[in-house]
């Protein structure tokens, strides 16, 4: 099946929105019909446990961290993925940032 447009799930801290939001829309995301930085945000828990070998962002090796985190979502021409995925690392505090790129059936 073939699709044009990704959907981006990025897991963030809510300081870093803005720049992310700034950033993926320099790499060609966020853009809808005649629209640029079109990015929705809303707030999640997290939980993660960083372990041996890991230089955790927050939290402590071996102990499970609870955080609040925004969860931000855009859309993005599947040509841009790579540059998008780029910006994502580039922004994100996370030694290991989570994100989900979906693939869009709609156009």
């Amino acid at each position: 099946m073939e699709y044009e447009y990704v959907k981006f799930e990025v897991f963030i801290p809510k300081g870093f929105v803005d720049e992310l939001r700034k950033k993926v829309n320099a790499a060609g995301a966020c853009r809808l019909g005649n629209y640029d930085n079109c990015i929705s945000y809303h707030p999640v828990t997290g939980y993660w446990r960083p372990l041996e070998g890991s230089n955790p962002y927050l939290g402590e090796v071996g102990k499970i961290e609870k955080g609040k985190e925004m969860k931000v979502e855009f859309i993005c021409s599947k040509k841009y993925v790579d540059a998008v995925i780029k910006a994502i690392r580039d922004v994100h505090p996370y030694e290991e940032p989570m994100f989900f790129v979906i693939p869009l059936l709609n156009k």
